[in-house]
Parts: structure tokens; C-alpha cells; sequence
């Protein structure tokens, strides 16, 4: 070792060294003990090392071993699964089938007959064949004896070419019955590749097809009567010209319009209506043969097609009778109803040779004919398209008559008898047509009572007759009883009598100066009803007339009880009184049975002096016509009041 240090101020270095000497000589026994140590402890640790190594590859197969039977157990629990799986699908498959809603067929691939070897329970159902009775036989005894069918050919061709295939059939259960069905047929392979089996899945369509053919016939009939509609009555048109031009045959075309059929609606309602128009149909239908066809084209109309009929077939006497069908009593809802209809006839090819030309003047000549005055009929003539024009113009001028203030009121003077002075006037509505001057109301009444414009034009002729007659009242020209006409339409009214009150509270003329003129064939429609609408009127203190008395169907019974207080003659009467005897009768009997009843009676229509003598003898009451004043503007009328005119 060596040092080096300071000391005393002086710098020092030691060194120290030992002499060297051999370790050997004086260590061979630990050196000896040391080596044979080492050699035992590695032999030792070989044999240790051994020994752990061996144990390591045992544990490593130990290892690989389990993790294969480990392998081999997760393996065979997934191969049960599996199989349990494929059991369950079988078992779900089989399940499915059985309990399928369609009926599901397993057959033979063996030619020629392709027999059943399965059928589900579905399959029993449909068809009533149990499985015992179907296994073993040809899927085609389903089809009876319809071997004709167009999609059986399809299902043969697939079974022979061994290939997908689908048709509808018509098939018979077992007892017979009919059912509509829908056929799916598939091969089945084998492990081969082989076609061994059919799988057929019948489906059971017959409501399906119901339902398509109720469409098909919604589509072609009306939905009420299930007669033809306008769509197949033109198709059926257009074949029976077709026809008709190839042999020479005429085609005749009836429109049939039932008269008065709204007042039923208004009445009693769309139910009752219904069951109308049901009736009606069934009674046109006695009337037509197989080659005809009977459409009805709106609410109350109704067309026949007649084809292939001689002149001498279609006679008067047919039309007659269709009309006397209809006209026969119809009881609704405990009411009898007593209708008629208005016909129009076009021929082919006189009178068109398209559906539209033959429709289109068929509808012309039933419109002829109910201007005629309804329970009518009519044959198409060239005429009558000029008036159906004129019809059509006036129909549309007559919408806007009233915002254009075209309408007027005339009235025409009632006269008492005994004392010959003016006691009241009837209300008379006019048309001041801007092209065509005035126009009658025989053109255009019967005309707004169809398109419901009456009912407005009635409303403004009450308000207007009830005003004027209040400012005569305030002129100080006399308290005159004011008549006013009430339509159909107007009469059946919900709320008629309000509005009547309306009226006569907006004026303020007193209930007792208005009298409401009702025809005979109106109040008689309904007795019941009428009535009961002529009570509430009498309520309110309105005077109650019935016009045209004697051209009706009234009779005492009901008469009696009707709350009115006057008969007016219609006017038919009395133009021939003093020439008819039998109009004379008619005249004296009426006057009569009025005062019986304690009624007025007002004579219309008078003319000449003879008329007003016979009247007078006779002791009617009151008198309007001619011979006193025809009806005249309201300055004309307060004239006639100023001056205090009377009977000459």
C-alpha cells in the first residue's frame, strides 16, 4: 500500500510491500475441500436440474393433454348443440307446418302420378279430406271434374320439367262446395342432387276473390239497387248499336225520371228514399228481358236499354205499363206513397247513332214530358232540342235573376161578391228578362222548384208581398188580405213556420192579413204531416187557403181536418160554367160543400159577366179573373185602390 500525507511542514510517502509467498502450500486441503464442494454441488444441481426438467415436460404433457381433452369436451358440447339446434329447427319446421294457416302438400316426383305422401292438418281443414284419405292419391281429384283450366296445364308442365310453378285454381272440398285457391309447387333434391318430392303450398283465396268481385260489380253497378251504372250502361250502349247497325235492328232508349221523388227525401228522409228507389228498380225490372239492361244514372233516374226490338214490340201499351207499375201505392215507414214517373224515348237510329246522342235526347224528351205536366211520356222529336236549349239558357239566367233584381211581383185582385169592392189579391211572381222580356212563370216555376231555387224565390216573395202590402196599410188604402203561393219545397221545410213569423215581425204586418195558398196535391201527399204544418201556420194566425180545389184526390175525410178557411175553384171549372152542365155541378157542389164546412170560396179564372152571374147566384164568396182586373204592377194596384173601383 503507499501513502502520501503532510506533516510538520514537510511533505511524507510511505510505502509498505510484504515479501510474496505461495498460497497453495499452505491452503491444499481448503483448496482441495473446495473443489470436491464444487463437484458434489454441481453433480447436485445436475441432478436437480434433471430431476426439475423432467418434472416440467411431464407438466407440459400433462398440460397439452388436458387442453386437448378440454378441447375435445368444448367440441363435443358444440357438436351437441348444434345437433340439439338442428333438432329444434326440424322440430319448429315440422311445428310450422303443422300449424300453418295454409295447407301444405308433400308429394311424389315418381311419374306419371305424383302421389301424396303428406298433407297437413291445414289441408284437412280447407279441402275436408283427412290425410288417410288424400295419402297415396293425386292432388288433382281437388279439381272434380274442371279439368279445363288454364293453370293446370302450367302445374303438369312443372311437375314434368321438374321445376317451380304457381296458378289459380277453382277446386271442390270434399263436400262439394266451391273454393278459390292459389297453387305454389317446388322440387325437393336428395343428397344426390335428385328431384325425390313435390312441396305444394295450397292457399285458400275464396274470400280474396269475393271481395275482387264485389269490387268488379261496385265498380260496374250502383251500390242501392245493384242495377247497372252509368259505365256499363254506355259499354252496353255502344254494343247494342254495334249490333243494331250490323242486322238492322233498333235500339230504343227510355229515360225514366220519377216525379215529386225529392218530397220523400225532404219528408222522410234519405232512408226512406232508399228503400223507394229499391222498389222502383225491382218494378222496372218485371219489364225487361235478358238482352236488356236497366241502369239507374242518378238519384231518381233511371235508363233502359232496349235492343233488338221491333216497332210493334215497344208499343204505347209497355211504356203504359212501366208507368202504371210505378204508379201503384207504396207504403214507407207506414206511410202510403202514390208516385208516377216522366219517360223519354229515343230510337236508334232516327233519333242518334252514338250512346251520347241517344242519352242526351232521351233526357230531352223526358223533360218534354214532364213539362207536359209529369205521369207523362214523350218521343224524341227535333223540336224538342231547341226547347232544351232555350231550357238550359233560362236555367242558367235564372240563378242569377234575383242578385240581378229581375224578379217582380204582380198582383191580381180579389173582389167580394156582395159588395163587388176589393178585399185582398193574390201575390204572382214575374221574370223581366233583359234579352227575352217578361217571362211566363209556366216557364220557369217548374223549372226552380227542380233546382231548389224555389225555395229562395219563395222566401223573397212572402218578404216583398208582406212589405208592399204593409205600406198600402200606411198609404191609408185599406187593410187588404195579401195570398201568397207556398212550392213543395217550401212547404216541407224544417222550419217553416219561423220563418213565416220572420217575415210578418220584419214587416209588422199583422198574421191575420197574410193567407198561404197550398195546391190540393200538395197537402194530400202527406195528410198526416200536413196537417200538423198547417196547425203550427194556423198558430201563428195566418189565414189558410187550399188552391185548385177539385183537381186533386182530396177527400171529405180528410178535408174535415184540415185547419183551413177558404177553397178557391180552380179556374178549369169555372170557364165552361155556363156552357157544361157538368162544370156547373161541379161549381154549385164545391160552393156548397165550402159553406157546410163554414169555408170561403173565391172563383178563379172569371171572365165574362155570365160566369160572375152564376157565381153570384150560387153564393160564392169572393172572385178574382179578368173581368174585374188580370193581374197588374203594385202602382197599378194602388191606382185601382185610390179610385175605389168595383164590380160593374
Amino acid at each position: 500500500m503507499s501513502q502520501t500525507f503532510e506533516l510538520a511542514g514537510k511533505s511524507w510517502y510511505i510505502e509498505a510491500s510484504a515479501p510474496p509467498r505461495v498460497f497453495t502450500k499452505k491452503n491444499a486441503g481448503s483448496i482441495l475441500v473446495l473443489i470436491l464442494g464444487s463437484l458434489l454441488s454441481w453433480m447436485g444441481a445436475t441432478y436437480l436440474y434433471f430431476l426439475s426438467t423432467r418434472s416440467k415436460r411431464i407438466e407440459q404433457l400433462v398440460d397439452a393433454r388436458t387442453q386437448q381433452v378440454r378441447l375435445a369436451t368444448q367440441m363435443m358440447k358444440e357438436d351437441i348443440v348444434a345437433r340439439k339446434r338442428a333438432e329444434d329447427a326440424l322440430q319448429l319446421r315440422e311445428r310450422a307446418i303443422e300449424s300453418s294457416a295454409n295447407a301444405i302438400i308433400i308429394s311424389s316426383a315418381k311419374l306419371p302420378d305424383y302421389l301424396v305422401e303428406y298433407v297437413n292438418p291445414a289441408f284437412e281443414r280447407i279441402t275436408g279430406y283427412t290425410a288417410s284419405e288424400m295419402i297415396g292419391r293425386n292432388l288433382e281429384m281437388l279439381h272434380g271434374d274442371d279439368h279445363d283450366q288454364i293453370g293446370l296445364e302450367e302445374i303438369r308442365a312443372a311437375l314434368r320439367e321438374k321445376r317451380s310453378a304457381n296458378a289459380v285454381f277453382r277446386s271442390y272440398r270434399k263436400d262439394g262446395t266451391l273454393f278459390w285457391n292459389e297453387l305454389y309447387v317446388a322440387p325437393v333434391k336428395d343428397s344426390s342432387g335428385r328431384v325425390s318430392h313435390f312441396v305444394t303450398a295450397l292457399y285458400d283465396i275464396t274470400e280474396m276473390k269475393s271481395y275482387e268481385a264485389e269490387l268488379e260489380h261496385q265498380a260496374r253497378h250502383d251500390t242501392l239497387t245493384g242495377l247497372a251504372n252509368r259505365n256499363v250502361l254506355s259499354d252496353r250502349l255502344s254494343q247494342a248499336i254495334v249490333y243494331g247497325e250490323l242486322y238492322g235492328h233498333r235500339v230504343w232508349v227510355l229515360f225514366v225520371d220519377l216525379d215529386r221523388f225529392k218530397f220523400v227525401n225532404d219528408t222522410l228522409g234519405h232512408n226512406a228514399g232508399d228503400l223507394l228507389l229499391k222498389e222502383v228498380a225491382g218494378r222496372l225490372k218485371a219489364f225487361t228481358r235478358e238482352a236488356d239492361t236497366i241502369a239507374r244514372l242518378g238519384s231518381d233516374e233511371f235508363v233502359l236499354i232496349l235492343p233488338e226490338r221491333l216497332d210493334e214490340e215497344l208499343s204505347v201499351g209497355l211504356i203504359q205499363g212501366m208507368m202504371d207499375a210505378i204508379a201503384r201505392p207504396l207504403q214507407i215507414e207506414g206511410y202510403d206513397f202514390f208516385l208516377s214517373c216522366s219517360i223519354g224515348v229515343a230510337v236508334y237510329p232516327n233519333d242518334g247513332e252514338d250512346p251520347e246522342s241517344l242519352l242526351k235526347h232521351a233526357d230531352i224528351a223526358m223533360y218534354r214530358a214532364k213539362e207536359m205536366g209529369n205521369n207523362n211520356y214523350q218521343f224524341y222529336t227535333a223540336a224538342m232540342n231547341e226547347r232544351a236549349l232555350e231550357r238550359l239558357r233560362i236555367e242558367g239566367d235564372l240563378r242569377n235573376a234575383m242578385e240581378r233584381k229581375e224578379l217582380l211581383l204582380y198582383y191580381q185582385p180579389q173582389v167580394d161578391l156582395r159588395t163587388g169592392r176589393m178585399v185582398g189579391m193574390e201575390a204572382l211572381i214575374r221574370w223581366k228578362h233583359p234579352q227575352l222580356g217578361m217571362i211566363s212563370p209556366t216557364r220557369f216555376i217548374d223549372l226552380a222548384e227542380e233546382t231548389g231555387l224555389i225555395v229562395q224565390m219563395g222566401a223573397w216573395v212572402m218578404h216583398t208581398a208582406c212589405e208592399q202590402n204593409k205600406a198600402w196599410q200606411r198609404m191609408g188604402l185599406g187593410y187588404l188580405r195579401m195570398s201568397v203561393n207556398l212550392s213543395t219545397r217550401q212547404f216541407f221545410q224544417q222550419n217553416l213556420v219561423q220563418q213565416v213569423a220572420k217575415v210578418l215581425e220584419e214587416t209588422g204586418m199583422a198574421p191575420h192579413y197574410l193567407e198561404i195558398e197550398l195546391t190540393e196535391s200538395l197537402v194530400m201527399t202527406d195528410v198526416e204531416l200536413a196537417v200538423g204544418i198547417l196547425n203550427d201556420l194556423k198558430s201563428i194566425g195566418v189565414q189558410l187557403s187550399i188552391d185548385d180545389f177539385g183537381t186533386g184526390y182530396s177527400s171529405l175525410a180528410y178535408l174535415k181536418s184540415f185547419p183551413i178557411d177558404a177553397l178557391k175553384i180552380d179556374q178549369s171549372f169555372v170557364r165552361d160554367i155556363t156552357v157544361d152542365q157538368d162544370d156547373a155541378a161541379i161549381v154549385a157542389s164545391i160552393i156548397s160543400l165550402a159553406h157546410n164546412l163554414r169555408l170561403q170560396v173565391i172563383a178563379e179564372g172569371v171572365e165574362t159577366r155570365e160566369q160572375l152571374s152564376y157565381l153570384q147566384r150560387h153564393r160564392c164568396d169572393e172572385m178574382q179573373g179578368f173581368y174585374f182586373s188580370e193581374p197588374v204592377s203594385a202602382d197599378d194596384i194602388e191606382v185601382i185602390l185610390r179610385e175605389g173601383k168595383v164590380l160593374p
